[in-house]
C-alpha cells in the first residue's frame, strides 16, 4: 500500500489501477488480504501499480480470430530447426518450432548463459539469425565469453537492454528466427511502476514477448532464475504459459550437467539431456552410461551394485553404493543421496519386515554414484541388494545389472522397456541380469544370463546366495 497523497490522488483520477497479486501462483486480487483465494499461500500478496497506457487499442480494432477445420491446418510452416546438438535437441523434442517459448531454469553459476551462448552458435552456424537479449550481462563480457567458448557469432545479434518496449521493438523489427532472454526477472515495463523481477512485470514481460513469438515466427528462449527451493522465481503462472520447461541442474563439486525436461507440450517430459563442463564450455555427453561408471574397478566390492533405468527413451546406467554399520547413537540414521530419504525409509522397513534383515540398529547410508538425482521406482531392488550386500560383507558380482520395483509385500514388479536396458547392459560389457519374472518371458536375451525373479528374498539369494 503506497499510503502517500499523490498515489491517492492518481487512484481516484483513473490514472494509475492498483491491483494485489500473489508471488506464489500470480493470482490477482482487487484488495489486500492475508491469504491468497487461488493457492491458499498465506502472506504472499504485494501490491502493484499498472499504468494504462495512452491510446490503447479498443476491442473494435482487433483483427477477427481465425477459425479452420482440423485437416485445413498447414503443417508446412511446422517443420522446425535443430541446433545439432543432439543432447539440447533432445530434450526440446527433437526440434525448435516456430513460436515455441521455452523456459530455463537453474541455480546461479550452473553455466545457463554458457548454455544459451554455444546454442546460439549453433543455431547460427546453421543460418538462422539470433539475437540475444541479455540484461545483467554488459555487451563486453558476453564478447569475453564468446572468445573463451570459441563462439564466432556470425549470424548473432547481441544486445544490452531491460526495457520491454526496447526489446519488442528491436524483435519485431529484425526478422530473427530465434530470440534469446536472459534473463526475464531483468525485464520491466514502462507500464508498470514496480522494480524489476515482480510478479506483475515477470508476467507482462513473457506474455508480451511470447506473443510476439506466436505473431512473428520466431523461437524465444527466456532464463529464469529460481528460489532457494530449486523453483523458477515469478509467478507460477509463468511455467503454464511457455510451451517448455527445462530445468539445468548440476553439483559445483560435479563436472557434469542435466538438461531435465519438466514440461514439453511437443515432446517427452521425461527426456534428459547430459553434458560435461570443460574449459572450453558444456559438452555434451552421448555415452553417459559409461561417464557414470568410468570410475568403477571390477573388483568385487561390498554394497556397489550397477541398476538399469530409464530417463525417457534413454537406458542408463549407473552405479548404486550403500554402506551399513552399526549405530553409534540413539536413532539409527538413514542418508541418501540423489534419491529421496523416505524412499530410503520405506525400502529399508520392507528389507527388514520381508527380508528379515535387522535394521534397527544400523546406520544405513546410500548415495548415486555420480551425483544423480533419480526418482524411478526401477532402482528398488538395486537399492536393497546393495544395502544387504554391506549387511552380510558379500559382494555382488559386478558385471550384473539389477532392475525391478519392489512392493510392500517384497515382490518384485515388473518394469517398461526391459530391453533397451539389457541391450546398454551388453553393450558395456556385463554378462548377467537380475530383472522381474514377469518380464522374463518378454526380454530379448541380449545378455548371457538372465534370472527373473518373483520376490526380494529370490533376488536376494541369486545375487548374495
Amino acid at each position: 500500500m503506497t499510503g502517500s497523497r499523490a498515489a491517492m490522488a492518481d487512484k481516484r483520477s483513473g490514472k494509475v489501477k492498483t491491483a494485489f497479486f500473489c508471488t506464489q501462483c500470480g493470482a490477482e486480487h482487487t484488495r489486500w488480504q492475508g491469504q491468497c483465494r487461488e493457492c491458499a499461500e498465506w502472506n504472499t500478496l504485494v501490491e502493484e501499480r499498472l499504468v494504462k497506457p495512452a491510446g490503447g487499442k479498443g476491442r473494435g480494432t482487433r483483427p477477427p480470430a481465425e477459425a479452420r477445420r482440423l485437416p485445413e491446418i498447414s503443417l508446412a510452416a511446422e517443420a522446425g530447426i535443430e541446433s545439432g546438438i543432439g543432447e539440447f535437441d533432445r530434450v526440446l523434442g527433437g526440434r525448435l518450432l516456430p513460436g515455441m517459448s521455452v523456459l530455463i531454469g537453474g541455480e546461479p553459476g550452473i553455466g545457463k548463459s554458457t548454455l544459451l551462448l554455444q546454442a546460439a552458435e549453433a543455431y547460427s552456424r546453421r543460418g538462422h539469425r539470433v539475437a540475444y537479449v541479455t540484461g545483467e550481462e554488459s555487451l563486453a563480457q558476453i564478447r569475453l565469453r564468446a572468445e573463451r567458448l570459441g563462439v564466432a557469432g556470425e549470424n548473432i545479434v547481441a544486445v544490452n537492454a531491460n526495457a520491454l518496449e526496447e526489446i519488442c521493438d528491436l524483435v519485431a523489427e529484425g526478422a530473427y528466427e530465434i530470440v534469446l532472454v536472459d534473463s526475464i526477472q531483468t525485464v520491466a515495463s514502462a507500464m508498470f511502476d514496480s522494480p524489476p523481477g515482480t510478479v506483475a512485470q515477470v508476467r507482462e514481460s513473457a506474455q508480451r514477448l511470447m506473443g510476439l513469438a506466436r505473431q512473428h515466427g520466431f523461437a524465444l528462449f527466456l532464463v529464469g532464475h529460481v528460489t532457494k527451493d530449486g523453483m523458477v522465481a515469478g509467478p507460477k503462472v509463468l511455467e503454464h504459459m511457455v510451451d517448455t520447461v527445462i530445468s539445468f541442474e548440476g553439483d559445483g563439486s560435479h563436472l557434469y550437467r542435466m538438461l531435465r525436461v519438466m514440461k514439453n507440450r511437443f515432446g517427452s517430459v521425461a527426456e534428459i539431456g547430459l553434458f560435461e563442463m570443460q574449459s572450453r564450455g558444456l559438452v555434451e555427453v552421448t555415452n553417459p552410461s559409461s561417464l557414470f561408471l568410468s570410475q568403477r574397478q571390477d573388483a568385487r566390492r561390498t554394497g556397489s551394485v550397477v541398476a538399469g533405468i530409464c530417463e525417457g527413451q534413454r537406458p542408463l546406467l549407473v552405479e548404486i553404493q550403500a554402506l551399513v554399520t552399526a549405530a553409534s547413537y540413539g536413532n539409527p540414521q538413514r542418508v541418501a543421496g540423489g534419491i529421496d530419504n523416505k524412499r530410503l525409509a520405506l525400502l529399508i522397513a520392507i528389507l527388514e519386515k520381508k527380508g528379515g534383515f535387522p535394521m534397527g540398529m544400523n546406520d544405513v547410508f546410500v548415495s548415486i554414484a555420480g551425483g544423480l538425482r533419480l526418482s524411478e521406482p526401477a532402482l528398488d531392488l538395486a537399492m536393497l541388494a546393495a544395502i544387504a550386500s554391506s549387511l552380510l560383507n558379500k559382494p555382488v558380482d559386478p558385471r550384473t545389472m539389477v532392475v525391478g520395483e519392489v512392493g510392500l509385500s517384497g515382490e518384485v514388479r515388473g518394469v517398461t522397456m526391459i530391453d533397451r536396458r539389457l541391450a546398454e547392459a551388453a553393450k558395456l560389457g556385463f554378462t548377467a541380469a537380475v530383472i522381474p519374472a514377469m518380464n522374463a518371458a518378454q526380454a530379448k536375451r541380449e545378455l548371457p544370463s538372465v534370472h527373473g525373479v518373483g520376490s526380494l528374498q529370490e533376488a536376494i539369494e541369486v545375487l548374495l546366495g
